[in-house]
């Protein structure tokens, strides 16, 4: 008897990058993105660039979000974003904050609400974060963030200071 296939599932990535041509970067994971097994890049927001949050001086980051249907389990769909970041050259010990080549996020994987020591969903980070939900606005305003509320409403309890939509 064969194994039952998952139903595609929608989920959105972020994305983050302030080394080494960060546009490029990010523009160059969005392919990428498409590329992975068993996803496909739906939707893409436009880029936008942020200032970098914590206490670590560095360059603004280059920022997007990606919509992806895709059947993977939601680990095993993380697991290809952290062997995307490594393909990228970002290592495997990361400092908090800290610069990068690229950030992929796993920001939201259907209507799931997960609390594990490897993931969590939602991300904790898109209700206060404008560089994950002015992007994200611009692909899915009307998505609910489980638990939490529909993004359009999200994005304006969030300051527009120090994010700027690229050309």
């Amino acid at each position: 008897m064969l194994a039952p296939v998952p139903i595609w599932q929608p989920a959105y990535i972020g994305l983050g990058s302030n080394l080494e041509d960060p546009v490029r970067q990010v523009r160059c994971a969005l392919q990428r993105l498409a590329q992975l097994p068993r996803t496909h890049l739906v939707l893409a927001s436009p880029l936008y660039r942020s200032s970098p949050m914590g206490p670590i001086a560095q360059p603004d980051f280059v920022n997007a979000v990606a919509g992806v249907l895709t059947r993977c389990e939601p680990a095993v769909l993380l697991a290809g974003l952290r062997e995307l970041e490594s393909a990228f050259g970002r290592p495997s010990v990361r400092e908090r904050w800290g610069p990068r080549v690229l950030d992929l996020d796993l920001l939201l994987y259907g209507r799931l609400q997960l609390h594990d020591p490897q993931l969590t969903l939602p991300h904790p980070g898109v209700v206060q974060r404008n560089f994950v939900l002015y992007p994200l606005a611009d692909i899915a305003p009307e998505l609910e963030v489980p638990g939490v509320g529909r993004v359009h409403e999200l994005k304006r309890r969030v300051s527009a200071e120090g994010i700027q939509r690229l050309p």
